[in-house]
């Protein structure tokens, strides 16, 4: 059985009410990590830049706005949730993305089937590599 879920999906990157790119955008969850979600970024001629934020806080940006500080997640209409907004922001600098909620509900979704949420159990996996770790350490 796998331990991670991926997905690609295209996002617009919202320059302006007039201006938008759409660019490819990894989503990754992996059991070891249960409570979180990464998005990569790989745009032409700049390193790959990941953020990684709650998967309750993508949940919930679905149908709500979430987040408070850097990761904001909401609806973009609250009428129809067809599209969300995710906005990532550091010091005074934000980007804003657009995407369709379809694929996002596809990757929570098969991240569910592999750690339901309310299921994760970190502290099991944090006592197994701390017990890999001692057990690997040199004596002395």
């Amino acid at each position: 059985m796998t331990d991670t879920v991926q997905a690609e999906v295209i996002m617009s990157f919202v320059v302006s009410e007039e201006l938008a790119f759409r660019i490819p955008v990894e989503l990754d969850f992996a059991s070891a990590d249960p409570y979180a979600v990464r998005l990569t970024f790989d745009l032409p001629g700049d390193a790959p830049v990941t953020w990684a934020f709650g998967r309750e806080l993508l949940l919930d940006g679905l149908s709500r706005p979430s987040g408070e500080g850097d990761v904001r997640i909401e609806p973009a209409s609250p009428e129809h949730l067809s599209d969300v907004l995710i906005s990532l922001q550091v010091g005074a600098e934000r980007a804003l993305f657009r995407v369709s909620a379809a694929p996002l509900v596809a990757f929570l979704d098969r991240t569910d089937r592999l750690v339901p949420l309310g299921k994760e159990e970190v502290c099991a996996t944090l006592e197994a590599v701390l017990d890999q770790i001692l057990t690997e350490a040199p004596a002395g």
